[in-house]
């Protein structure tokens, strides 16, 4: 049975006989691999080839992941933050998750501490192979970056006659299958690609920060969400998360209050103020990683939780 192996250095995917190292296998022999094409030496994790095996007999998973897409038109609402501590949180509680990043900006990649040399513009396009595209995050937890190569994406979306709203689903759904959850965080604004988002997804998760404009924000965002739906049923507003909320003045808590009786089956628990929430990406961690006691990090695994309809998750 003939598996890939992808070069690391110079991402050269090369076809390799599972049987042929089955000797090495059952003596417990370091199996290290090198590239035809570069020379470059690499050790090879035996345990993913055999992974890899057996998922070519047993074919592919069918029952459909959990696709919840974070977004709200305006920024600074906490939406990557959401996205990378939401989706850290659902990793550790033991699901299987992988993170799109669907912004210029890539900042899902920066608040994980990962470079990746590939990720969703090279999916989109078909220069690479989902296995090259996605990488390793977490334990549990995977990553497909977004970055400056999607302004190109966008423009090719708009440039297609028939279809376009599908252009992302289309690339997913030949992968999403793996997983138990994917989490799309988006950018701020509304443009194709943040539609072909509502196109993919199921559940939306709204961040709200407490504040004025962002409120403002939702109601804009409602309407733009509701022109989707008459063509999407599927796509539902699930969860409004409050952010940037701060007890130590009278605005947040009233907005608070008000969201609570707009949308009481769908307001979560607020995320409280917390400066570990600003200074984590900046150590490459998430909240459960940089500061595990703090009350942000408190606040994302109640909202683990309530998306999981599981209480003892992260207890």
């Amino acid at each position: 049975m003939a598996i890939v192996i992808v070069c690391p250095k110079c991402a050269k995917r090369h076809k390799v006989n599972l049987d042929t190292v089955k000797e090495k296998i059952s003596l417990g022999k370091k199996i290290v691999a090198r590239c035809k094409a570069c020379r470059h030496r690499f050790p090879v994790q035996l345990d993913t080839l055999i992974n890899q095996k057996k998922e070519r007999f047993q074919g592919p998973k069918t029952t459909s992941p959990r696709k919840i897409c974070v977004t709200l038109s305006k920024g600074g609402v906490g939406k990557t933050t959401t996205a990378v501590n939401l989706s850290a949180g659902l990793a550790l509680a033991g699901h299987k998750v992988l993170l799109v990043d669907t912004d210029t900006q890539g900042q899902s990649s920066y608040g994980l501490g990962k470079k990746p040399r590939a990720g969703l513009s090279e999916l989109l396009t078909k220069k690479l192979a989902p296995e090259e595209c996605i990488v390793r995050a977490r334990k549990n937890l995977w990553l497909l970056s977004g970055g400056k190569s999607l302004t190109e994406i966008k423009r090719i979306i708009d440039r297609k006659n028939f279809g376009a709203e599908w252009t992302l689903s289309e690339a997913m759904n030949k992968l999403d299958h793996r997983y138990d959850f994917v989490i799309i965080d988006t950018a701020p604004g509304w443009d194709q690609l943040t539609v072909n988002v509502l196109f993919y997804g199921t559940e939306v998760l709204v961040p709200v920060a407490l504040e004025v404009m962002p409120l403002h924000g939702l109601s804009e965002f409602m309407k733009s969400l509701g022109a989707i739906q008459k063509y999407r049923k599927e796509t539902v507003l699930k969860y409004i998360v409050p952010t940037f909320m701060d007890a130590r003045i009278k605005g947040p808590a009233f907005i608070y209050s008000q969201l609570e009786k707009l949308y009481p089956e769908l307001i979560c628990t607020p995320i409280r103020y917390s400066e570990s929430l600003s200074e984590a990406p900046s150590y490459g961690k998430s909240i459960f990683e940089f500061a595990p006691g703090c009350t942000a990090a408190a606040d994302y695994k109640e909202l683990v939780r309530k998306v999981t309809l599981d209480k003892s998750a992260l207890l």
